[in-house]
């Protein structure tokens, strides 16, 4: 990382309002009603890969950004992580955080501007809670924090192979192409139960607007649900880091 904090600061920010407008973005152009991604007609339906897409280019494109200056973590979960295993400073991570899901809420706030005319045609208010947050599809909390643990461990477990990989480590660029795509396959494999979240800024940050703004056809927000993807996350990637660094190193 070569910027100053500040500019490290600012790069989480940005990176993260980037990831949660692709990423949620897609799924509201998804799911949402008479959207170019979800018309009537049935000739257009991206379904689950239209939102792999998303989420997989909402990281790849930051990381290829912002990744020499702030690291790109985006995501709560591998600042602490990162912090635990010991290679970023504890007094960094606060601000970390705080920037993270900033950026998060002004992503989600962005996606809501922009299709607040399908969020009205949207009568599902469910499909609408799936724009902003994850849910517990299987109405177990515990198959939900199993499968975000899981999920982030391998996450950040492949992160720390792609971008310490012998082969990838003078083309950081290759190695953020490969994160999106383990990005976009983990939605497609994994984001069965839970959405997947393996984020706590990107669903935190959205699921408080969605509860705070006025947004139509809103039911729940599913607050009993929400530590769910806080917790699980942060777990999975402290576990990840420490599985990568037992076997191979820091």
């Amino acid at each position: 990382m070569t910027g100053s904090w500040e500019a490290r600061y600012a790069a989480e920010f940005f990176g993260t309002l980037i990831l949660v407008l692709l990423g949620n973005g897609a799924v509201a152009n998804a799911f949402l009603k008479n959207t170019t991604g979800n018309d009537d007609s049935g000739l257009a339906n991206g379904g689950w890969l239209l939102v792999a897409s998303g989420y997989g280019l909402g990281v790849m494109l930051p990381a290829m950004m912002f990744g020499s200056i702030s690291g790109n973590h985006l995501n709560p979960a591998i600042t602490i992580g990162q912090a635990v295993i010991g290679i970023f400073p504890w007094a960094h991570v606060m601000p970390y955080l705080i920037w993270q899901f900033l950026g998060a809420i002004a992503g989600q706030c962005l996606i809501l501007a922009l299709y607040w005319p399908h969020y009205r045609q949207t009568a599902d208010n469910e499909a609408v809670l799936g724009t902003f947050a994850t849910s517990d599809h299987a109405n177990s909390q515990l198959n939900g924090f199993v499968t975000e643990m899981a999920g982030t461990a391998v996450l950040i477990f492949g992160a720390m192979g792609l971008y310490r990989g012998m082969f990838f480590h003078q083309n950081i660029d290759i190695a953020n192409i490969g994160v999106g795509l383990l990005i976009a396959a983990m939605v497609i494999s994994l984001g069965g139960p839970t959405g997947p979240a393996l984020n706590p800024a990107r669903d935190l940050g959205p699921r408080l607007v969605h509860a705070l703004l006025p947004v139509p056809n809103k039911g729940s927000s599913h607050w009993e649900y929400s530590w769910v993807p806080v917790v699980a996350p942060i777990v999975g990637a402290v576990i990840g880091i420490w599985i990568y660094k037992i076997f191979f190193g820091l």
